[in-house]
């Protein structure tokens, strides 16, 4: 079975509460006239425009990783390491991990273009362990856990976009899923269960289901609080990592739980 990286962006520096519309003011000789309020059309379109660039690494990040996966597998070389004993395929496998911790110091010291170079390599990386998962399902298999995750997504994405529920109650729920998913997954290294591996399977849907919505809240709430420094560029990159890692974990563990192993 394919290795499956559990990671999340876990930090959570969201807005302190709603924006308060409608506020009292006073008398104004215009009142009555609607007058376009030129600060909020300017903030909608940086959100817009903040949101479109997460959205844009995200999808470039995913279509780099699924372009170096396919070559890889292709070229015989993931055969070669995933399939024989050595240390090479653990260096693959873990690399992606180790380069996630990485990314705060890069983030803390680095350019917004050193964050962005950081992305780009984690996404190459990661295309290389995603090849393994070449090796155990059919090309039909993949396409259709790739379609539906797609789809899953993009809804629950728009979701967390849209909502005016606060999601932030539900992130740390679905955190505590996340490291509970990682004690299974361990566990299950030992026992070897079928149906356990079902069930992570499912579980792991959903946590990371709900974590595309909370994540994508997170980071519309963000915005506000970068808008105009110099770390609007780098919250974009590092809000498309954790949108990314969304979306790569729900697709791994919704390949495991439609799919069947190659015979």
């Amino acid at each position: 079975m394919e290795s499956e990286f559990i990671m999340a962006n876990w930090s959570d520096p969201r807005a302190t509460g709603p924006r308060v519309a409608g506020a009292p003011r006073a008398a104004d000789p215009l009142e009555g006239v609607r007058v376009p309020t030129t600060g909020a059309a300017a903030r909608d379109a940086g959100l817009r425009s903040y949101m479109l660039s997460v959205y844009n690494y995200m999808a470039s990040g995913v279509l780099l990783s699924g372009v170096v996966a396919l070559l890889f597998a292709q070229s015989g070389l993931a055969g070669q390491v995933f399939g024989q004993p050595g240390i090479l395929k653990y260096v693959i496998l873990f690399s992606p991990l180790i380069m996630i911790f990485a990314f705060g110091s890069v983030v803390k010291r680095g350019s917004t273009a050193a964050v962005g170079a950081m992305f780009w390599a984690f996404a190459a990386v990661m295309g290389l362990s995603l090849s393994s998962v070449m090796l155990i399902y059919d090309g039909a298999q993949i396409a259709q856990a790739f379609f539906a995750t797609s789809a899953a997504f993009v809804a629950l994405s728009l979701y967390g976009y849209t909502t005016k529920k606060d999601l932030s109650g539900f992130g740390t729920f679905l955190i505590m899923g996340v490291i509970g998913l990682i004690v299974a997954m361990v566990l299950n290294l030992f026992l070897q269960s079928g149906t356990l591996n079902l069930v992570i399977s499912g579980i792991g849907v959903l946590i990371f289901a709900g974590l595309t919505a909370y994540d994508t809240q997170r980071i519309k709430s963000l915005y506000f609080q970068v808008a105009g420094s110099d770390m609007l560029g780098k919250s974009a990159i590092m809000g498309a990592l954790s949108l990314y890692l969304d979306f790569v974990n729900m697709f791994q563990f919704l390949l495991s739980f439609m799919g069947g192993s190659r015979d």
